[in-house]
């Protein structure tokens, strides 16, 4: 694991328009950090961190106070680990710590992306449960999806991504991945879910299909909504609002092109798929995003940040109801942005390969 030695980076002036002679600022709070996935706050305001590596640890005032135990086994290959975290909205009460990693379980060789809790009782994870499992197991090691929300109204949100195979899964309602999932907390599936009754074997717990590898999700603050984004071949990046039972397209549809230079997509626009609402050609590879809605940062709130991999940048997306007027980057070449999230501080927090986790402040 790398040591990373940092204290406060001084960010360069903004020069958008929007954000003309704005200062801000990089503090760490946590470091040593190699491949950092997640992170969630604690009633007590302490942090949790799932490393791909296979492990969650607790931060304190940017001291590692703990390694939890009782963390799953993961199948750690490529693109694969310990993924995202998320707690439950009644976690005083429950302590259920929701987890998505690649797990070896089940029919196949290789993994899938499971979807677990446990409970948190001081630093070790008791009750764990699988509540999803995508199958097949294959060797991929790439396109797990992995985000989870809670939409606020009772149910579990998560993305597997198409695992590789873009001409089997996205477009089968019948198979795991490409998809968006919709579940109660308890891993039941809603009765109201779009697949839930369907004849022909569909899989009941997805809510959407069509996707290719989404790793950015969170829930609109004032629309209750759901906001993907996903990561596009060779271009193609978007950013899509999940409807339920609504086809995005992949791989029939796409703004990208193979690796190769080469075309695969019928086109890009058709009826009877969903658009992207904001679209990214050439890719900027996303992963991690957040609605701001802090008065910390006067010019960003409302709006949508995007973290970026291959880019090394974070994005603002300007959000005008339901959609995006234009981006700009207000953070470059600081290494690959894994996860964006806003704290209960009120501050912007990112998680960077390398680098570790990073408050943004205002200048002093």
């Amino acid at each position: 694991m790398k040591k990373l030695v940092v204290i406060v980076v001084v960010l360069a002036i903004l020069t958008q328009a929007n954000f003309a002679g704005a200062r801000y600022e990089l503090e760490t709070v946590a470091a040593d950090l190699d491949i950092p996935w997640s992170m969630v706050w604690l009633p007590d305001g302490d942090i949790l961190v799932s490393e791909r590596s296979g492990e969650i640890l607790r931060f304190r005032d940017g001291n590692m106070m703990a390694r939890l135990t009782g963390v799953p086994q993961v199948h750690r290959k490529a693109q694969g680990g310990l993924l995202d975290l998320a707690l439950h909205p009644d976690f005083t009460v429950n302590q259920y710590l929701y987890m998505s990693y690649s797990d070896k379980s089940g029919d196949g060789k290789g993994s899938n992306t499971a979807i677990a809790r446990a409970r948190l009782v001081g630093n070790a994870l008791t009750d764990f449960e699988v509540i999803y499992k995508g199958a097949p197991n294959t060797t991929s090691g790439y396109h797990f999806g992995s985000r989870i929300v809670f939409d606020g109204t009772g149910h579990l949100f998560f993305s597997i991504g198409d695992r590789g195979k873009r001409d089997v899964n996205p477009q089968d309602p019948g198979r795991d991945g490409g998809k968006i999932y919709r579940l109660h907390d308890d891993g039941t599936v809603p009765d109201d879910n779009p697949f839930a009754d369907s004849p022909g074997g569909a899989v009941p717990a997805i809510y959407s299909l069509g996707h290719r590898n989404p790793q950015g999700m969170a829930v609109n603050p004032l629309t209750g909504d759901v906001w993907t984004h996903e990561h596009g071949p060779r271009g193609g990046d978007e950013v899509n609002i999940i409807k339920a039972g609504a086809n995005y397209g992949w791989p029939i549809l796409s703004y990208g092109i193979n690796y190769s230079g080469t075309k695969f997509a019928e086109g890009t626009e058709r009826k009877g798929y969903e658009s992207p609402i904001w679209r990214w050609v050439p890719s900027i590879a996303p992963s991690g995003l957040t609605f701001v809605t802090s008065d910390k940062y006067p010019d960003w709130q409302g709006h949508l940040l995007v973290g970026a991999l291959k880019d090394e940048k974070l994005v603002l997306c300007h959000v005008n109801g339901e959609g995006i007027t234009s981006t700009e980057t207000v953070l470059d070449g600081i290494g690959r942005v894994r996860d964006v999230r806003q704290g209960p501080d009120g501050f912007v927090y990112i998680a960077v390969d390398d680098l570790g986790i990073q408050r943004i402040r205002p200048a002093s």
